[in-house]
């Protein structure tokens, strides 16, 4: 039977952040590292488009921990030991250098996710951890002298011995995981999804699939929750980065409404009804003569324009200075309170995050240590943690893993 010091269980990014983690900490610690699937970090593969959101320059953890709708105040003390700026200097010191988009996203200089990939493969090579795809843990068994036995299935499956565990499995997908857990006594939050996209059935929002409005604002009537940011018209409803935010601080009230609510979405970012009408005001006096639907304001798509234009019953060739005040304050609501109905949503199979997981209150977050069993530990989105887009997602799972891996080396250390 072989013998481990750690056992990773999740080929993802935390996992293989801890698993080097552990290596790098404690040289001579044996460190398996197994995979369910054909390939290991097939989500840093295709995250942010195949470019990789390594993190966020948020660098104060305070306000960091204000970017996760579960998880925020177990994550603030976390960060205070490993935050983005640590991420940053972990991978550059190793070859890869990140730059900042101006929302604050973070990628590899090189725009590609292989540069991520290829430097923690060649880490774990150099560090010797030991990793085996199509891999995955059927039984976890406490034993009675310490540590764990693991029924490892797969082509080079078997039962291997770890004196510490961690798991690292990503979203639920299935009971499996969270049968062995709750046997061995931890309480699992029902996963839903999170960061998910819209479906609107109304045409004409499906006609401007490709559009894209900066700065909108947009919120879930009967909850209060807003969201400003870029929000980007598909050929199913909604997405951008607003309406991902929303979705996720929303997720399980949503989930509670079957996915089936009212939407109000502002097009005008944060003026006022009052400037709205004086904007108005100034194009009647400015450009008279100028065609209301042929001049669009607050920045806004053309063909959007248009729109909302004559949804607000604004038709032809009508001119700014015979807009009447009752057309005039049709246009001003449908900027500051178009209403649509979201029937639906959608999520990218691969790249989905789910809400849920372990509950927080059974893991010690300076070591990711269970508190019902000694050696095993978690990390990333196993948890009942989740952050918004932007890189939040990615830095819980470089924070937790390499607080897991430390804690681990040292757990196992003779």
């Amino acid at each position: 039977m072989e013998n481990f010091d750690v056992l990773v269980v999740g080929g993802g990014a935390s996992g293989y952040f801890a698993a080097i983690t552990a290596a790098q900490t404690r040289p001579d610690c044996r460190v398996l590292l197994v995979e369910r699937g054909p390939q290991p970090l097939s989500k840093v593969r295709i995250s942010g488009g195949g470019r990789c959101n390594v993190t966020h320059s948020c660098f104060e953890p305070r306000a960091l921990s204000t970017r996760y709708p579960r998880g925020a105040r177990a994550l603030l003390s976390a960060f205070s030991r490993f935050q983005p700026s640590d991420t940053v200097q972990w991978f550059e010191s190793r070859g890869v250098k990140l730059k900042t988009e101006p929302d604050g996203r973070m990628f590899p200089t090189t725009d590609r996710s292989e540069s991520i990939i290829e430097c923690l493969e060649r880490e774990a090579v150099a560090s010797g951890v030991q990793v085996r795809v199509r891999c995955g843990a059927e039984e976890l068994r406490a034993l009675s002298g310490g540590g764990w036995e693991v029924l490892l299935s797969g082509v080079r499956g078997g039962t291997v011995q770890a004196n510490r565990i961690l798991i690292a499995t990503g979203g639920w997908r299935d009971g499996t995981l969270a049968s062995m857990l709750k046997m061995l006594g931890h309480d699992i939050i029902a996963p839903v999804p999170s960061l998910f996209t819209f479906h609107i059935n109304d045409g004409w929002v499906r006609e401007l699939s490709g559009l894209a409005v900066a700065k909108a604002e947009v919120g879930i009537q009967g909850i209060t929750l807003r969201e400003k940011g870029p929000v980007l018209f598909t050929h199913w409803g909604l997405s951008g980065p607003a309406i991902l935010r929303l979705s996720a601080w929303g997720a399980r009230e949503l989930q509670e409404r079957d996915y089936h609510f009212p939407l109000r979405v502002r097009w005008c970012g944060e003026h006022s009804e009052q400037q709205v009408l004086e904007i108005f005001q100034e194009m009647r006096l400015q450009h008279p003569g100028k065609a209301v639907t042929n001049t669009p304001l607050f920045a806004l798509p053309s063909r959007l324009w248009e729109r909302l234009v004559a949804s607000a019953g604004v038709f032809g060739e009508e001119r700014w200075n015979r807009l009447t005040k009752q057309a005039a304050l049709g246009l001003a609501d449908k900027l500051l309170r178009t209403e649509l109905q979201v029937t639906g949503k959608s999520m990218h199979k691969d790249e989905f995050v789910t809400c849920g997981g372990v509950s927080l209150r059974q893991v010690d977050f300076k070591t990711m240590e269970s508190r019902v069993c000694p050696g095993l530990h978690f990390a990333g989105e196993v948890l009942d943690l989740d952050g918004i887009t932007g890189g939040f997602n990615f830095q819980a799972a470089w924070t937790t893993g390499w607080l897991a891996g430390q804690a681990m080396a040292r757990g196992t250390a003779a």
